[in-house]
């Protein structure tokens, strides 16, 4: 039997789970607060459970669903791990110091199809969704590494802008923040949660329905169709005046604030006439949105695109505050280390590869 991630069922979704299997679904609470608050790392440690019911869940669910492949820490305190699934794929989980508190990114996909030009995640196409308790055990994961250094720490904050496109796995999204927001779960605040997508529309519009109560980020990176296609794939098959609308139902149904992410290519999008460009886009929204300017981490196989001089950067900014624009600067992290998303992941497959290659040459 493929046993699944004990991390994956909903507290309510868990409960029924025990009554279809002849258990009171009140036993559910103990469980998560064995996972959760005690965070045991084994069924053998859920002494608080009832004996029958560990022995259970020890035959259909699993704690570990992926290992520690690769671990890389930087000077600034940023770690980015990559861990190996158990059907042998790798994703990335970075957690992050910030001055507000510890902020983990999660991955939601094995791979990216969305194809924008830039980005290192796209590098290797999709071939998997993440499932709502591979999504948890990212978070799990850091949690532990943190427990076991012995300072106290917990994950406050979380980013949904790893691999993948979270809209594109929207049932194990919802899930997995339903998961977390929990007060008998993790109890990460909404407003300590945030989801990037790169604009699927429909989707967006469904978010807005599921009243999930957390932040949106639309990575947006350009202010007209033609450009934004150049570098982003998906703008194909929803422009614009299709995202747009999309946005505005976003904001009327949940009356939350998002965030357009802007990401600054030399010479690409970051002249003062796309700052101009990009306030009159925004519009009426200005009390609504923040644009969140993100400086360029290279990647070797997207050459043609360089980082933004800072002086660039400082003209964008001010541009977009003098037209009433709410802006940032988002903060690096990891600058010493693979920063990009998606950098590490591809370069350990990329020597995965050459030694297999030379492996066989050897061989031959």
């Amino acid at each position: 039997m493929n046993k699944q991630s004990i991390y994956g069922l909903t507290l309510e979704q868990m409960s029924s789970w025990l009554v279809e299997h002849g258990h009171k679904k009140s036993r559910a609470s103990r469980i998560w607060d064995s996972l959760y608050r005690q965070r045991v790392t084994d069924f053998a440690e859920m002494t608080e459970v009832n004996g029958e019911t560990v022995q259970l869940l020890s035959e259909h669910f699993v704690f570990q669903t992926m290992d520690e492949h690769v671990k890389q820490e930087s000077a600034d305190g940023t770690i980015k791990f990559l861990f190996r699934l158990k059907d042998g794929n790798l994703i990335e989980t970075v957690l992050m110091r910030q001055k507000y508190g510890l902020s983990v990114c999660v991955t939601t996909q094995v791979g990216c199809n969305i194809g924008c030009s830039f980005c290192a995640s796209g590098l290797l196409a999709k071939s998997r969704d993440l499932s709502s308790g591979e999504i948890v055990e990212q978070i799990m994961k850091v949690q532990h590494h943190l427990d076991r250094a012995g300072l106290d720490q917990r994950v406050s904050h979380v980013v949904v802008m790893g691999i993948g496109e979270p809209f594109d796995n929207f049932t194990n999204l919802l899930n997995f923040l339903t998961i977390i927001k929990s007060h008998k779960g993790l109890a990460i605040a909404g407003k300590g949660i945030t989801v990037s997508t790169s604009g699927l529309a429909d989707k967006i519009r469904e978010f807005a329905d599921a009243n999930m109560q957390v932040n949106l980020a639309i990575s947006l990176h350009a202010p007209n169709n033609e450009l934004r296609t150049r570098i982003m794939k998906i703008n194909r098959a929803i422009p614009i005046e299709k995202l747009m609308p999309a946005i505005d139902y976003y904001l009327e149904k949940t009356n939350r604030r998002i965030t357009l992410e802007y990401i600054l290519l030399k010479d690409i999008n970051d002249q003062q006439e796309h700052a101009l460009e990009l306030a009159e886009l925004i519009g009426d929204r200005r009390q609504m949105a923040n644009v969140n300017l993100i400086p360029y981490n290279p990647v070797d196989e997207h050459s043609q695109y360089q980082r933004s001089e800072r002086e660039s950067v400082r003209a964008f900014f001010d541009t977009l505050k003098k037209q009433g624009v709410s802006v940032s600067t988002r903060l690096e992290h990891g600058v010493d280390i693979d920063a990009a998303c998606g950098q590490l992941r591809s370069k350990q497959i990329k020597k995965a590869k050459g030694a297999a290659a030379e492996s066989g040459v050897a061989a031959g």
